[in-house]
């Protein structure tokens, strides 16, 4: 989370330089200052897994068996999922306030469904960024370009999506969309598939009727 905010600090300063020098605000500024700050949240997500890694040969040198205690894909969620609160609570903190009044929305045409699509969509940032720590520490790991491209890649185009509302059926569900992509892809990263999940369940029912079949072996004692 204190990197996110590294992050939003260096974009906002350079927004700050951009808007004096340049003297204005227009759309063209925006979508800059919005590509920018999507390479500096990516960039600080670089040196907290630069920063773990040397946290986890640490603690291997620490440890009487040479490994560490944390895994690299433990660390990779736990910073993901803290990219993903920290981005949420900023993107809906102003959303909130607006919510507390004066003034209703709609009530100069805005869309009634403001409030609600805007919980949508810090909901699908949360799992993006989440899905995006686990890809990218994978990617930094094997050193794979590719991996880290199309993470930077969705990112903006996530980013660049937002810029539709209050069209929010052409941002909204794209979003969405690319969420579920890219959690499944997260899922295949973390060395999950479809027949872990099959074998998971199976041993869950497996489970679930031993205990049910205890439960009908007991005998109710009398005192």
């Amino acid at each position: 989370a204190f990197f996110w905010l590294l992050s939003l600090l260096a974009a906002s300063l350079l927004w700050f330089v951009s808007v004096q020098l340049s003297g204005r605000e227009d759309a063209a500024l925006l979508l800059l200052g919005a590509a920018a700050a999507v390479l500096l949240q990516e960039l600080c997500r670089f040196a907290c897994f630069k920063m773990l890694k040397k946290a986890d040969e640490g603690l291997a040198i620490l440890s009487e068996d040479g490994q560490s205690p944390i895994s690299l894909r433990q660390m990779a969620y736990v910073s993901g999922l803290s990219f993903g609160i920290i981005s949420g609570l900023f993107s809906i903190a102003n959303i909130l306030a607006d919510s507390a009044g004066p003034g209703t929305v709609g009530i100069h045409g805005d869309s009634p469904y403001y409030f609600i699509t805007s919980a949508f969509l810090t909901m699908a940032l949360v799992l993006l960024h989440t899905f995006w720590g686990i890809i990218f520490f994978d990617a930094c790991e094997r050193r794979r370009a590719g991996g880290l491209g199309l993470v930077v890649g969705s990112h903006l185009l996530t980013s660049g999506l937002t810029f539709l509302n209050p069209w929010y059926e052409a941002s909204l569900g794209p979003i969405f969309i690319l969420t579920l992509c890219t959690g499944l892809w997260a899922f295949g990263t973390a060395g999950g598939s479809l027949r872990n999940v099959l074998k998971c369940l199976s041993c869950k029912q497996k489970t679930e009727g031993q205990v049910m079949l205890y439960s009908a072996l007991q005998v109710p004692t009398e005192e």
